[in-house]
């Protein structure tokens, strides 16, 4: 790949982040706020479905699907011994755990 100034800002602040990311309370934080944005997602798509009642079944078989795939994706990796997943896999990993639980709060929710 050729080295253009695109390219060079693109790796430079992929490098600092990572080299941000190191601290283990930076790296905590990220987790928990894709964790709370996963949820806060899921209370939005089920409130904004619920009032629309015209493609209910059709979110959710999308829903089911962007899951398993995420699942599949952290899951598939294998890691050796004393190694740690990558910051963004966790964060898509948190993510998906807050919209799976948002939406078992909602149908309990419903249910009552």
């Amino acid at each position: 790949m050729q080295r253009t100034r695109l390219n060079t800002l693109v790796v430079t602040l992929t490098t600092q982040l990572s080299l941000w990311l190191v601290n283990p309370w930076r790296r905590l934080s990220v987790v928990l706020i894709s964790l709370l944005l996963g949820h806060f997602f899921g209370v939005a798509i089920a409130a904004y479905t619920g009032q629309a009642a015209e493609q209910d079944i059709l979110i959710a078989a999308i829903l089911v699907v962007v899951t398993e795939v995420i699942s599949r994706w952290i899951y598939r990796q294998p890691l050796a011994a004393g190694t740690r997943r990558s910051v963004l896999s966790e964060a898509v990993n948190a993510f998906k755990l807050g919209l799976t639980y948002s939406l078992f709060v909602e149908a309990f929710k419903l249910g009552s």
